[in-house]
């Protein structure tokens, strides 16, 4: 089948194109800007580390694109795909979103927490949200879940979906590199910022709480909200979510790690490690999130840790296992399934 990317010039563009053009699935790769009106630009051009090659960027044509491929993939920032999918939501057609543009169900919403006021929203039917272990029936238009928001969903899900949180002490840490901003020239992405240092971020304010709160009020509807920090970090790619939680009966480790193993064993690209905390290491280039918990018997505080890759489970690597859901395919067609060593 044929595909397109509008944004194969970004993070999360390039790591998407790595990964569908070896895709067994994928016959041909289109590419579109995020205008209607620009020029044509030759990829090798811009992205000389893809070798050269007869590949084109495109304006965006919906039309065209309806014409030319079987599914297409946005990814871009925040506000873009929403001024070019109307059509293709309208018409059912096949695409994966990897921006914000369609996570959440509400205006009011994304007012709040995107800056994007007077938003029309399609039929939410309309619309999956595609955390991918917890997605089954997919609607055409699939909205990939954002990177901090995977790993927190991924790390509270058996918890939220068997009643077990106590509701008002959920409390997230959570840490990013820095190509989790994008390309896009900001003062805390400069070298000299972030290099031996550490910086704490739109506390209260980051675009993936309500996501997260949405998600997470689906499987548990006494969740109203949860404490959530970001962290930078002077490391290139990979985020770790340190969560804090209380539970409404005592449990042991040892019930705890059923509990998940219940979840995730027939997940293959979930590894529930029990006591062992991952890394971000261990994940680095990879589809997988890795889970590891531990529960505190003296202050009955049960700490989890999550860890990810943010371009790829996180981003890309999502996107193409929705892909591949929504199709039909082998799940892990065309992902890694070992991370990057060392």
């Amino acid at each position: 089948m044929n595909v397109g990317i509008v944004g194969v010039t970004g993070y999360s563009g390039m790591v998407l194109y790595s990964f569908l053009i070896n895709h067994s699935e994928v016959d041909e790769i289109y590419l579109y800007g995020n205008q209607t009106n620009a020029e044509p630009r030759q990829l090798s051009k811009i992205l000389p580390a893809f070798g050269e090659n007869h590949l084109v960027i495109y304006p965006f044509d919906s039309e065209k694109v309806k014409e030319q491929v079987d599914c297409l993939f946005f990814a871009t920032p925040s506000g873009t795909a929403s001024q070019f999918a109307a059509s293709l939501i309208e018409s059912a057609f096949p695409v994966i979103d990897l921006s914000g543009d369609y996570r959440l169900h509400s205006a009011a919403e994304y007012d709040k927490w995107y800056g994007q006021p007077n938003r029309m929203l399609p039929d939410q039917a309309k619309v999956t949200y595609g955390l991918s272990e917890f997605t089954q029936d997919y609607a055409n238009y699939v909205a990939n879940p954002g990177c901090y928001a995977t790993a927190v969903l991924l790390a509270l899900a058996p918890l939220a979906m068997e009643g077990l949180l106590e509701t008002d002490s959920i409390i997230v840490d959570a840490k990013s590199g820095v190509s989790g901003a994008g390309k896009k020239l900001a003062s805390s992405s400069h070298f000299p910022f972030i290099n031996e240092n550490a910086w704490v971020y739109k506390l209260n304010h980051h675009q993936h709480i309500p996501e997260m709160i949405q998600q997470l009020q689906k499987w548990d509807g006494e969740i109203q909200s949860i404490q959530f920090s970001t962290t930078l970090l002077p490391i290139t790619r990979g985020i770790i979510a340190n969560h804090y939680v209380k539970l409404k009966k005592k449990m042991t480790q040892e019930t705890l790690e059923k509990v998940y193993r219940n979840y995730y064993d027939e997940c293959l690209f979930v590894r529930f490690r029990g006591q062992e905390l991952p890394m971000i290491k261990d994940v680095t280039g990879s589809n997988f999130c890795d889970i590891g918990l531990v529960m505190n018997e003296t202050t009955q505080v049960l700490t989890i840790v999550s860890v990810l890759d943010n371009l790829v489970k996180g981003a890309a690597g999502q996107a193409v296992q929705n892909f591949n859901k929504l199709f039909g395919f082998e799940e892990s067609a065309g992902l890694p399934l070992l991370p990057q060593c060392p």
